[in-house]
């Protein structure tokens, strides 16, 4: 396999702990919700420079089976 695509996977597992271990619903108010909130806005964002930045075009086909099934 290609190295970009193993270091995109080790980004999506990252962002898959990080939603795994999202705090409970009750604690949405919480600084815990907020510190997490954070974490995983970052590693979105990051998984989703480094899709568009090295598979364009996986990026687009992506983005239109998004827009199909919204």
């Amino acid at each position: 396999m290609d190295s970009r695509f193993n270091d995109f996977c080790d980004k999506l597992r990252q962002l898959l702990s990080e939603v795994q271990g999202a705090p409970y619903p009750a604690t949405i108010n919480n600084e815990l919700y907020d510190i997490w909130y954070e974490h995983i806005q970052s590693t979105a964002i990051d998984c989703f420079e480094y899709l568009n930045e090295n598979f364009p075009q996986e990026a687009e086909d992506i983005s239109r089976n998004l827009d199909r099934t919204l």
